[in-house]
């Protein structure tokens, strides 16, 4: 037996179809109320006793606006109120849609359609501190609009008492509004890097699920000792499920913040928390070591990269700290982790074996002769899509199974991604694979990033072009590292954009769309 398989983690896979709030309790009744559940900037710490109570009382309002089972939009930041909402709204079996307010008016508009929004809960603050009013009045057109503030101040003593009362027994209270584990517990909305966001639907069996499979993944190196710092927004699942869910229902304390792209600032609340374990990806990464005092990083033991491959110019700035960084993958149809590397169980240039309780299988793809299409089944894999054709009606995965549309090698349970499914070029009749070339462009230029698209070509059908950040890169660097590793000159974009940035998604995950279309824009100078 291979020394990784001593310690293969251990998932009950049955414990965990309960809904989100009863997760929740459990942990409370497991942990003491008393323990403190959440910190933010405002660093006034919430108990997980008082985090049941906020939620029972917030809960109990919100549901008088709304109806059993309804959609309802989340507009908020990533801080204390919007995890007691998003409990509170669980605990009476609502479903939060949360929305992506970085996606612009244009994607808004389309989520709140596509799930059937009627009610949007947020903040004035939030909306006046990150000038979301054009979103908000877009969003708002047709639907209520339930500002946070408006109901703190209609919380009377009697909805206090009750509230009170309700938290003595929780488990009662939460009852009468229990959804069954398989019911939708969240609806996310996909990034958009193929095009138009999708509407995914979480179960409550889903999200309790991953969290613990990931911390099952994670028991020889986290406990509830770790205090875990989550700068992602939970309207990405990685942030949602990976930062603050697996964490909370763990016993551990979660730090929030509400944008990871405060490089000064996330690193100073760190060092003022004492935070062990940050999630966040490699753009986030190197932001932040860039910016944080000597002492700020210190205490961060452990490192979850996702959404981007972890650079080796990251790696070098971190070790100073001690830090382990690990590579982790998912996708948000999947609540999102699929797989990670542990300190126990690691393999350079995989993002780690698959999560406990996951089966895989690998379907052929034309063009590649290594590894196969990744399709995955599991406990976690997605209730299913909101349908854009019937309004209300669930696309449930065919037969469980989710096309993550990655390519992949697995070995002894590890992953290695080799490129996108959909990237793909078609050049002369051939297929090239765009994460290949990537690949081929980043062994010769490993510290700055690099992306590959393809634009209409009339003679070829399609050219590629290299959107890179490498200060005079040049195309005669590309064509002899081609020849040199036996790559065809097919593989060599033809022409080269050099930008100061190149363009990604809240989340860290680069924006192909955007980035196809800056090479698109400026194609007349290429």
């Amino acid at each position: 037996m291979a020394d990784a398989d001593r310690h293969l983690p251990v998932f009950d896979e049955a414990g965990a179809r309960i809904t989100l709030f009863r997760a929740l309790l459990q942990a409370v009744s497991r942990h003491g109320k008393a323990r403190i559940a959440l910190e933010d900037p405002e660093r006034k710490p919430l108990s997980y006793g008082n985090l049941v109570l906020g939620a029972l009382v917030l809960g109990r309002k919100l549901a008088g606006l709304t109806k059993a089972g309804e959609h309802v939009g989340m507009l908020l930041p990533n801080v204390q109120a919007m995890a007691v909402t998003l409990m509170g709204l669980s605990a009476y079996g609502r479903v939060p849609a949360l929305l992506n307010f970085t996606a612009g008016v244009k994607n808004l508009r389309a989520a709140g359609e596509l799930a059937e929004l009627r009610t949007i809960v947020t903040s004035r603050r939030f909306v006046d501190q990150a000038k979301l009013d054009e979103e908000l009045a877009v969003l708002g057109e047709g639907r209520r609009i339930v500002y946070l503030e408006d109901i703190r101040k209609e919380i009377t003593s009697l909805d206090k008492a009750i509230g009170v009362l309700a938290s003595l027994v929780p488990g009662l209270a939460h009852r009468p509004h229990e959804a069954a584990p398989d019911d939708p517990a969240v609806v996310l909305f996909t990034s958009g890097t193929e095009g138009k966001p999708k509407g995914v639907v979480l179960s409550h069996a889903n999200l309790v699920s991953n969290a613990r499979q990931i911390f099952a993944l994670a028991a020889g190196f986290l406990s509830e000792r770790d205090i875990v710092m989550n700068p992602l927004p939970a309207f990405h699942s990685f942030g949602l499920t990976a930062g603050m869910l697996m964490p909370l229902l763990s016993g551990m304390k979660v730090v929030l913040y509400p944008s990871p792209l405060h490089y000064k600032q996330v690193p100073k609340l760190i060092g003022e928390t004492g935070c062990t374990f940050l999630f966040a990806t490699d753009t986030f990464l190197q932001g932040y070591a860039r910016a944080a005092d000597p002492d700020d990083l210190k205490s961060v033991r452990y490192v979850v990269a996702g959404a981007e491959r972890v650079k080796p110019d990251t790696r070098r700035m971190w070790e100073p700290y001690g830090t382990t960084i690990l590579e982790g993958y998912g996708c948000t149809e999947c609540s999102p982790v699929l797989a990670c590397n542990t300190p126990v169980a690691m393999r350079d240039g995989s993002v780690g074996r698959l999560l406990p309780g996951i089966e895989a299988r690998l379907e052929p793809v034309e063009g590649i002769t290594e590894g196969g299409k990744l399709c995955v089944r599991g406990p976690n894999i997605m209730a299913g899509y909101l349908s854009t054709e019937a309004p209300g009606k669930l696309l449930p995965p065919q037969g469980g199974w989710h096309d993550t549309g990655d390519i992949v090698t697995l070995d002894d349970g590890f992953v290695v991604i080799k490129g996108r499914a959909k990237r793909f070029a078609k050049l002369g009749g051939e297929m090239v694979s765009l994460a290949a070339v990537e690949s081929m462009i980043s062994g010769l230029w490993p510290d700055q990033n690099h992306v590959v698209v393809a634009l209409p070509d009339a003679r070829k059908g399609e050219q590629l072009v290299l959107v890179t950040e490498k200060p005079n890169a040049e195309r005669g660097a590309l064509q002899e590292t081609a020849k040199a590793q036996g790559f065809p000159e097919l593989w060599v974009p033809r022409a080269i954009l050099v930008t100061n940035s190149i363009p990604v998604l809240g989340n860290g995950k680069i924006d192909y769309a955007a980035t196809t279309e800056l090479a698109a824009s400026r194609r007349s100078l290429l």
